[in-house]
């Protein structure tokens, strides 16, 4: 059955809410990409995805130090609604980082919802909701991870795969545009990027056997500029490393489903890509599966693949290369560094791809090797049915997609660590459009578990480590103030001193952390706003202990007047 809700405006809006409780300040209309490009220099605001377009995390804000932070206190909260197990393998989790623009938050949820707050009290300014099937075909959560801005306009993409635009000062929704096929299993929760005049997504869907893609669209009429299929087909450059007959490279997987990043000077849109498809089953696809597991430097005006680095070829493990591509600079060479969910920390050469140094970033790794100059020797795998194999990293990985933070002032990565196992039992499959295409049984290995906040510098040294005994499974936030701010899945928001590890604060936010905190100002005041609410892919790691309810929220700190 279809409700009809009157939307924004006048007209009817088949199947999507848009609540008008007020209107939010203009404040977009003067959001460019010359804006952009020096987000950090306005560090009040946190205008995209990652604070800037170097994916570091970082803020200049500093009223919030080693040496107050432990004053810090709630200031407001808004209720975004109640998290948990839905239908299938899905569940809803806040995993969204939220942006702020000169005093109004925009941030999104799970299943299409988006709000517009104020930031310095929590006032939803208006809200909208766009209409998703119960029945959408989803891997790992109904989740989205943040949205875009720009020149009076939100942009966000739904779990069914459509891409909205909404007029920032009302909810009005302005175009939509579909940007995968939702009946084989595509979807999408990345946060889109602007990049000049232009608009970037990705697809999510590699479990159902769909074939991974980039795609660029015109901020103003959303009209596709480019696509880039992350997997090539026969007599493109790459498609010697699937097989030669069959269909395999059509379902090779490699989905871009977390926000890349952007380097000007090369012009270069460094993403990362998922795991071949099926995840365990590499008898179909023999050969080097490219590009999954990959990070590629795509030209933004052409969508052409410049460079690649694959970080596990023919991957039996499903180690998702889809994190964060961290630039940098050191002894004058453009830098990108990548902690992987195999366990290692790469630092590749951003302008051509070339490896630097790899370095394991987490104590337990037995799926193969990779040596300090990139040699990767792999595990024999077994090919039995119903044959078990127990591995670290476990398919959450070292490092799930949540995000590492790097601090220009102590030269150090701050990394949240998983370290937890897992068993795969080979269950082969025919591939049907729309169903899962794994290819195992998994069993996470909940008995033998840990976790940290590392902090490593640019050469791949472990510095220092918070330890703690549950898998880390939320984005790590830096300051200019020398704070590390992390949370836990059982509920502990906490602040740590940057150059020694030191656990200066900790608040108990009643529910698991899984998204990306940020920190802005208004008027002066320093604040550091955090999204809680379980879910997602591990949530069977720690049953019972992510908070009753699974309730969402967002929680803002600020210190005392």
């Amino acid at each position: 059955m279809t409700v009809e809700y009157v939307d924004a405006g006048d007209a009817i809006d088949h199947g999507a809410l848009s609540a008008v409780t007020g209107s939010a300040p203009a404040v977009t209309d003067n959001i460019d990409y010359e804006r952009i490009l020096n987000a950090r220099s306005e560090s009040h605001n946190w205008i995209t995805y990652y604070g800037d377009y170097d994916g570091k995390r970082y803020s200049l804000l500093d009223q919030i130090n080693t040496e107050n932070v432990n004053r810090l206190g709630p200031v407001w909260m808004f209720q975004a609604g109640t998290s948990g197990q839905i239908a299938g393998a899905s569940t809803y989790a806040f995993e969204a980082c939220p942006l702020v623009v000169d005093g109004v938050m925009y941030v999104t949820g799970w299943d299409g919802w988006f709000w517009a707050l104020d930031a310095k009290t929590g006032e939803q300014l208006w809200r909208y909701k766009h209409a998703v099937p119960f029945d959408v075909s989803l891997c790992c959560g109904n989740v989205n991870r943040g949205c875009a801005v720009a020149n009076g306009k939100v942009y966000f993409v739904t779990p069914n795969a459509h891409l909205l635009a909404l007029d920032a000062t009302s909810g009005k929704k302005v175009w939509e545009k579909t940007i995968g096929d939702v009946r084989a299993g595509e979807s999408a929760s990345l946060a889109p990027l602007v990049v000049k005049d232009t608009l970037i997504t990705g697809s999510a869907g590699g479990e159902f056997g769909v074939r991974g893609h980039i795609d660029c669209w015109d901020l103003e009429t959303g009209e596709q500029r480019w696509r880039c299929y992350t997997v090539p087909k026969p007599g493109e450059p790459g498609s010697e490393t699937w097989p030669e007959d069959g269909e395999a490279w059509a379902r090779g997987g490699a989905n871009h489903w977390v926000t890349g990043t952007y380097d000007p000077d090369t012009n270069l849109y460094y993403a990362g890509t998922g795991n071949p498809a099926p995840d365990f089953d590499g008898a179909i696809r023999p050969g080097d599966n490219l590009y999954t597991d990959s990070v590629v430097a795509v030209d933004v005006d052409t969508g052409e693949i410049k460079w690649h680095y694959q970080f596990t070829p023919h991957d039996l493990w499903d180690y998702d290369s889809t994190m964060e591509m961290t630039l940098f600079e050191r002894d004058g060479k453009k830098l990108l560094g990548h902690f992987d969910k195999n366990g290692y920390f790469f630092v590749l050469d951003r302008t051509n791809g070339e490896l630097q140094h790899v370095t394991p970033f987490v104590d337990r790794i037995d799926w193969g090797t990779i040596t300090r100059d990139g040699k990767v020797t792999p595990r024999k795998y077994p090919d039995k049915e119903g044959e078990p194999v127990h591995f670290y990293p476990g398919p959450a990985g070292a490092k799930e997609w949540t995000h590492a933070a790097y601090s220009p002032r102590t030269d150090l990565f701050y990394v949240p660590v998983a370290d937890v196992g897992a068993t795969a039992t080979r269950r082969r499959r025919e591939f049907k459009e729309g169903m899962p295409y794994w290819g195992a049984a998994v069993q996470v290995d909940i008995d033998n578990m840990a976790g940290s906040v590392s902090a490593f510098d640019s050469h791949g040294e472990e510095k220092w480590r918070w330890r703690n005994p549950h898998p880390m499974a939320a984005s790590v936030l830096a300051t200019a103030g020398d704070v590390v701010f992390a949370g836990t899945p059982t509920g502990e928001f906490l602040a740590l001193d940057a150059r020694t590890g030191e656990e200066l604060w900790k608040f108990q936010c009643g529910s698991g952390h899984h998204g990306s905190a940020m920190t802005y100002s208004v008027d002066g005041k320093q604040y550091v706003a955090v999204p809680v609410g379980w879910g997602g892919w591990l949530e069977g790691i720690i049953p019972g202990m992510l908070g009753a309810g699974h309730g969402s929220a967002l929680i803002v700190f600020a210190l005392p007047d």
